[in-house]
């Protein structure tokens, strides 16, 4: 009897160590840095900082890229405009920016966006990530961004957006300097 009750309490103790990961949700901190000024294409994201400015812009506003530059810290593509961001005709605006373009909700990486030979639909699924960034600039800098534990949670999604903002404030102080 004393073997099974400390057979059952093994097992109720090792269950309930199951899966705690998975429900705990990630502790990441807010962006705090300088204010930023992001254009977006698409439906503005949802985020937690209030220092963050988000103005709606067209692909084809984009365009003249040295006016978006210079009044825009980054831009955000994002998910449901990435076929069309994938056009020939946006590669030369992607390497012309001065700041950095993040295709959020692309699992594709940043590739199929800079390279002509290269299409969105023929780029190899990359699951583990959720946004891609890049900029062409003295050399050419890209980032990754996945979810934690790649589970799709609006806290998780929100925190990945405070990744982003703290490599744009990165970019934006070395050209500063």
């Amino acid at each position: 009897m004393k073997k099974r009750l400390f057979a059952c309490l093994v097992t109720v103790t090792a269950l309930a160590g199951c899966g705690a990961d998975q429900t705990e949700e990630m502790k990441s901190p807010k962006y705090d840095g300088d204010r930023l000024q992001v254009a977006v294409v698409g439906k503005q994201p949802t985020v937690r900082e209030d220092t963050v400015r988000f103005t709606p812009v067209s692909l084809q506003e984009l365009t003249p890229t040295a006016r978006i530059s210079s009044e825009f810290d980054g831009v955000f593509i994002m998910k449901d405009h990435l076929k069309e961001a994938d056009q020939e005709q946006y590669v030369r605006v992607y390497k012309n920016l001065r700041i950095p373009t993040f295709f959020i909700g692309s699992t594709k990486g940043y590739l199929p966006f800079v390279m002509k030979e290269l299409t969105y639909e023929a780029a190899g699924d990359n699951a583990q990530s959720y946004a891609f960034g890049y900029l062409h600039g003295k050399k050419e800098l890209s980032w990754e961004y996945g979810l934690y534990n790649d589970i799709n949670t609006d806290a998780h999604i929100t925190a990945l957006y405070s990744d982003v903002f703290r490599t744009i404030d990165s970019v934006k102080n070395d050209r500063q300097r």
